[in-house]
């Protein structure tokens, strides 16, 4: 247990953050796989809106510093590349 109130505050701060950022995860790993799977599907004009919105939730955990901007890049990458092999 921490001993000091900085110590306390910080562990308050942490648990704040990994909530919220486990929501942006979670957010963003549902909307590549709704698009990847509408892909997978031969969807066309689903998957191009769903992939709109996957890369719109990607780019946003990679400005908030949820996931590395190389990460975000090649979720994307995988997303586009799924819909253009279509």
């Amino acid at each position: 247990m921490a001993h000091s109130n900085q110590a306390r505050k910080r562990i308050r701060q942490n648990q704040t953050s990994r909530l919220r950022n486990k929501t942006r995860m979670s957010m963003m790993k549902s909307r590549m796989k709704a698009a990847l799977d509408a892909a997978g599907a031969g969807d066309k004009d689903q998957a191009t809106a769903l992939a709109s919105s996957a890369c719109q939730s990607i780019d946003k955990a990679a400005k908030h510093n949820v996931i590395h901007a190389n990460r975000a890049a090649r979720h994307k990458g995988q997303v586009m590349k799924a819909i253009g092999s279509m």
